[in-house]
């Protein structure tokens, strides 16, 4: 079955999501992006177990060794700067879709359950050339293989096309990193060309508006 999506309070009429309430009050967080097996969400406080244990899994020290960090280092990011970030960018998607260099970041979760088993974000890779808007994802072990990550992917990539005025959307993955390659050529951006990052060639690929 194709992968559907349904943007709740925000995607189908942009603006449906009640703007931020300052003043200590915390933006509505009713935004979600829904796929056949997941929804996407905003990350909450509570996402900081799920988060950090993913972090710890062989593939993603090997493959994303950047999102390593102490779980109190990561509570403190999810507070101080991807929350805060988040509402900045779903603000701006709804102002008329602007969106800049602002990240969104996105918890995974598995529909019926609700719970967290990995993450789907979105910025700007500065190692590429414009336009670099990226995709980046990960999913816990016991998930994989499972069509989980693709339509994660895909819901994320037809929500910036659909609601933001993103160009291009890139997605890159060693070579040695089968899994990833599938899930990108599955989600639809096509292949590209080689690309070298810090001393070290990773396949690029890019969907072009």
């Amino acid at each position: 079955m194709a992968t559907t999506w349904l943007f709740i309070a925000f995607a189908e009429a942009k603006g449906r999501l009640k703007g931020p309430e300052r003043n200590g009050a915390a933006m509505d967080r009713s935004f979600i992006i829904e796929a056949r097996d997941v929804i996407l969400r905003p990350y909450r406080l509570d996402d900081v177990d799920a988060i950090y244990n993913l972090t710890q899994e062989a593939a993603v020290l090997e493959f994303l060794p950047d999102w390593n960090a102490p779980k109190a280092q990561r509570r403190e990011w999810l507070a101080d700067y991807e929350i805060p970030e988040n509402d900045q960018f779903l603000a701006a998607a709804a102002a008329g879709g602007h969106i800049g260099d602002l990240r969104l970041r996105l918890a995974v979760t598995v529909r019926g359950t609700g719970q967290c088993i990995g993450w789907c974000c979105t910025g700007i890779k500065e190692e590429l050339p414009p336009p670099n808007r990226e995709v980046v994802y990960a999913v816990a072990e016991r998930y994989r293989n499972q069509g989980y990550a693709t339509q994660a992917v895909r819901a994320l990539v037809e929500y910036l096309f659909s609601q933001t005025d993103t160009a291009a959307i890139n997605a890159v993955a060693l070579p040695r990193n089968v899994a990833s390659n599938k899930v990108i050529q599955k989600s639809g951006l096509p292949y590209v060309g080689l690309v070298d990052i810090d001393g070290e060639p990773f396949r690029r690929y890019q969907r072009i508006r």
